[in-house]
């Protein structure tokens, strides 16, 4: 228990300091002071069940909490349903590759809403999300938490009400809040302190107390355009938001397992380590 930052992929530093490979990373983020990684399948679950297995032990000797990104391509909406069935195996290859390294979560984009009304998309993502469920269930893998992302451009699925309601097909869905998405689709979402704490009030009416607890999170700066999302930034950015501090005092106040996953554009373990510092500090005042 307790909240835990870290970051999505390496950061730039990663190599600079002389690292390599991925076996290096729980060595990694200890120096630079961070308890969890997000291991990155995002162009396909690559990882071989033997060294995902090396990973995992090495992650829990340092005191590292894993998670794991499941394959960009995955589309729960999609109309086709060979493409629907399609991400189901993707989704239960990555609960495989994440169990033999002991994370418990999965990270899913859920798709896009194409030319199909959002109500007929959350549909067909619902349906994919519980097939999804029982494929994992099928395979005694009930215990890997899927958890569909929100997103940052206008026209994917997952904006807050989309990714709750597919968290209320099942109490162990556990919705990723991505803050820098959220600000992305609609422009600038983040204006004050009250429009954070929307969020956090959302997650515990729909969900409960216990999943606002543990709720999953990204968090970076984006540049958006009138679509949405355009590209990551990094906390330096001074043009864009959202601004980390009051989701971290909203965290303090509300949460008590969240994990916090920075994916800023190269300097992802330094900012997540902003993120850590600003939080122990709230915890000493």
């Amino acid at each position: 228990m307790g909240i835990k930052f870290g970051p999505a992929g390496n950061s730039k530093s990663f190599f600079e300091m002389g690292y390599k490979h991925a076996l290096d990373v729980p060595e990694y983020l200890t120096k630079v002071g961070l308890n969890a990684f997000e291991y990155q399948c995002g162009r396909g679950v690559n990882i071989g069940e033997e060294k995902a297995r090396q990973f995992g032990e090495k992650a829990r000797s340092a005191g590292i909490t894993l998670s794991l990104h499941a394959p960009y391509y995955i589309s729960m909406s999609s109309v086709d349903e060979e493409k629907r069935l399609n991400s189901i195996n993707y989704i239960l290859s990555s609960a495989r590759a994440a169990n033999a390294m002991g994370a418990d979560r999965i990270i899913v984009h859920t798709g896009s809403c194409g030319k199909i009304s959002r109500e007929k998309a959350l549909e067909l993502a619902k349906d994919t999300m519980r097939l999804s469920i029982d494929a994992l269930d099928s395979e005694n893998l009930s215990h890997i938490h899927i958890c569909p992302e929100t997103m940052g451009k206008v026209n994917q699925l997952g904006t807050l009400d989309e990714v709750l309601s597919l968290c209320e097909l099942d109490e162990r869905l556990i919705p990723c809040i991505d803050f820098g998405h959220l600000n992305a689709r609609d422009l600038g979402l983040f204006k004050t302190f009250a429009d954070y704490e929307t969020v956090f009030s959302a997650i515990g009416n729909r969900l409960g107390i216990e999943r606002l607890k543990a709720f999953h999170s990204h968090f970076s700066k984006i540049e958006y355009t009138a679509g949405g999302e355009k590209r990551h930034l990094t906390f330096a950015d001074t043009v864009y938001g959202p601004d980390f501090k009051p989701v971290m005092e909203l965290a303090y106040k509300y949460c008590d397992n969240t994990r916090f996953i920075c994916e800023s554009d190269g300097t992802q373990a330094e900012d997540a380590k902003q993120m850590k510092d600003y939080y122990e500090n709230l915890k000493t005042e």
